[in-house]
């Protein structure tokens, strides 16, 4: 994980959220809508998939009562999560892995749409399982660092007894890696001890990195990813791209 921090990357998400928060928004909207839906309880006592959505739509700064009314909306509407995840897998230039994760209600728009993007770019959606063996699922949660100013070694040891598998310490972050199942109980632990969090959630880590040189790929591999970060259906893109 050294020398790939995560954190430039999100602050580089938040500047563009900051131009289209109405985009972001809606995305989340979506997932807190599957999340009552899935989890069966629109309280967030009793729904820790709910309680992390909503975690993530206070990183992306998503108001309290906009997240409130998107919960109310999904527990009084039974269409209001009428939604299908799928996973698109494929290939940019020289190589580079993408996974696209959607949340959508029209399966033929949202396939056409991704394959797009992909050709756009000169790449080509693969099989499922064709890239993701390349990725570790991991709960990640980065924490600024000047945001905190704890002491770093009693951080460790509080994440660790939570269930966390380790801390990553970068040069303007701290980055808290668990298992997809001690993700809620690690991010809950740290919420309650007042520890801020820049971002929290279940994320695919590439296992290692692919360096683009030529320009032509790096504008080819920017073209797709933006393609598909301006695809309602489009939650979350991974791709192991040294950016």
């Amino acid at each position: 994980m050294s020398g790939h921090s995560k954190f430039a990357n999100i602050k580089h998400k938040k500047e563009k959220n900051d131009a289209a928060k109405g985009k972001i928004f809606t995305k989340i909207g979506k997932e807190l809508a599957v999340a009552v839906k899935e989890g069966g309880s629109a309280d967030p006592a009793n729904n820790s998939r709910l309680r992390d959505v909503i975690a993530k739509a206070k990183a992306n700064n998503m108001p309290n009562d906009t997240i409130d009314r998107n919960i109310k909306r999904a527990d009084s509407d039974a269409n209001a999560a009428n939604y299908e995840h799928i996973t698109y897998e494929g290939y940019g230039p020289n190589g580079t892995a993408i996974i696209v994760e959607t949340l959508t209600d029209n399966k033929n728009r949202t396939a056409s749409n991704v394959k797009n993007a992909f050709t756009k770019g000169n790449g080509n959606v693969g099989t499922p399982g064709c890239v993701s063996f390349m990725f570790d699922k991991k709960g990640q949660i980065v924490v600024d660092k000047e945001e905190y100013d704890g002491d770093p070694d009693e951080l460790l040891m509080m994440v660790l007894d939570a269930g966390a598998e380790d801390l990553v310490e970068e040069e303007d972050s701290f980055e808290v890696l668990t298992s997809p199942e001690d993700f809620s109980a690690v991010r809950l632990a740290m919420e309650e001890a007042g520890i801020p969090m820049a971002a929290a959630e279940v994320t695919m880590l590439p296992q290692t990195y692919v360096e683009l040189t030529d320009p032509k790929d790096i504008a080819s591999i920017q073209k797709t990813l933006d393609m598909l970060d301006d695809d309602d259906d489009v939650q979350d893109v991974y791709h192991n791209w040294d950016e």
